[in-house]
């Protein structure tokens, strides 16, 4: 038991130390660092999700798949250009159909733990939705508005059903999740900002973290 939780320890500080050093290739603008750390990141928190048992329940495989994708989302979003972001954006669009399919049989998922969440998806996206979606067809056409569109649903819905778990940390992981993309998505298609890029990382891997310890711990 102690030796199980010693490895499990060992892999959680793996995940902060790579997560830290992306953080630290982003601000630097370290490319060579940060493609390094960046998927490091979460090939280790993969790893810590399989020690604490991920593959031993309906949720954690389809946890596993999820993070999975969210590693080739991130592989496919070091590159530049348009089609690696539509891929590493199919990427974790299909990701986050597998966080809310993990998320289902997870808890109660009441109309009254769902609330919060929907409240939550309702006034961000009344908030960045317009200008993010004018930004990306002016950018890539009404076909990346199209996909943009669609990510915004997909995640809405797992932030909600995330919250209809009646799990703290894995609302909290969720909703990270989506203020991470926003910000993302208002530096890419509205206005870039100072720290955008670093903030996107933190309050990215910080979803990651929460979501997993929230339903495996």
């Amino acid at each position: 038991m102690w030796e199980g939780a010693a490895v499990t320890g060992v892999l959680w500080v793996l995940v902060a130390g790579f997560a830290v050093l992306d953080w630290y290739a982003v601000w630097r603008g370290a490319r060579d660092v940060e493609r390094l750390a960046k998927p490091l990141t979460m090939v280790a928190l993969i790893v810590a999700a399989l020690a604490m048992g991920a593959a031993d329940t309906v949720s954690g495989h389809r946890l596993l798949a999820g993070l999975v994708l969210a590693l080739l989302g991130d592989v496919a979003l070091l590159g530049g250009g348009e089609r690696r972001f539509l891929a590493g954006l199919s990427a974790f669009l299909v990701g986050h159909l597998a966080y809310t399919a993990a998320f289902l049989p997870a808890g109660p998922q009441s109309l009254a733990l769902a609330l919060p969440g929907l409240v939550l998806v309702v006034v961000l996206v009344a908030r960045v939705a317009r200008p993010v979606l004018v930004g990306a067809v002016a950018q890539g056409g009404p076909g990346l508005g199209t996909a943009v569109a669609a990510y915004m649903l997909v995640i809405g819905a797992m932030v909600v059903t995330a919250w209809g778990t009646g799990r703290p940390l894995v609302a909290a992981g969720a909703s990270v999740f989506m203020v991470s993309d926003a910000l993302l998505a208002h530096a890419r298609f509205v206005r870039p900002w100072r720290w955008a890029s670093l903030l996107v990382m933190v309050t990215y891997h910080l979803g990651q973290v929460l979501i997993v310890l929230g339903l495996l711990g």
